[in-house]
C-alpha cells in the first residue's frame, strides 16, 4: 500500500525516529519531511517551491513548536480550507500542557499525541499511529 505522509518537524533527531518507525510498518511509505510551518503550508497549498503535482498526503504529522509559522496556525489554516479540511492532522509533540491540547482540539485536530521519552515506546506509538491512520481508518475517496 502506498502511503504519503507529511511530517512537519524541526528536530532532526525526532524526524529520523518518526521516519524509521513508520518505515517498519510501511516500507513503501513516502514521508515528506519539512522543517517549518511556512514550508508545510506551501506544500499543502501547492505554492512555490512546490508544484501542483505533489501528492496530497494521507495524513499530516505536525509538531507544535515550529519556526516561521507554529503548528497551531498551520492546523488552523488546514482546517479552514475546504479542500484540505478532511485531511487528518495529528499533533505529535513533546508538550503535554493542557492549554496546548485544548488549543489543538479547538482548531479541530484529529489526534494529539505526546512523544514518549522512551525509545521503544516511541516506536510502538509510531507503529500504531501508522496502522491506524493509513490502514484501519476509513477515508473519503476522491470522487473526481
Amino acid at each position: 500500500m502506498d502511503v504519503h505522509i507529511l511530517l512537519v518537524e524541526d528536530n532532526m533527531d525526532h524526524a529520523e525516529l518518526v521516519a524509521r518507525g513508520l518505515e517498519e510498518v510501511y516500507p513503501k511509505a513516502r514521508v515528506i519531511h519539512l522543517t517549518d510551518g511556512e514550508m508545510a503550508l506551501n506544500y499543502l497549498f501547492r505554492l512555490p517551491p512546490f508544484g501542483v503535482n505533489n501528492p496530497k498526503p494521507d495524513f499530516v504529522l505536525l509538531d507544535l513548536r515550529l519556526p516561521k509559522i507554529d503548528g497551531l496556525e498551520v492546523l488552523r489554516r488546514i482546517k479552514a480550507d475546504p479542500s484540505l479540511r478532511s485531511l487528518p492532522v495529528i499533533i505529535l509533540t513533546t508538550s503535554a500542557a493542557d492549554s496546548d491540547i485544548a488549543s489543538a482540539y479547538q482548531q479541530y485536530v484529529n489526534s494529539y499525541l505526546v512523544k514518549p521519552a522512551d525509545y521503544s515506546k516511541f516506536l510502538d506509538l509510531l507503529r500504531d499511529l501508522g496502522l491506524y491512520w493509513a490502514e484501519w481508518n476509513y477515508k473519503v475517496r476522491s470522487t473526481s
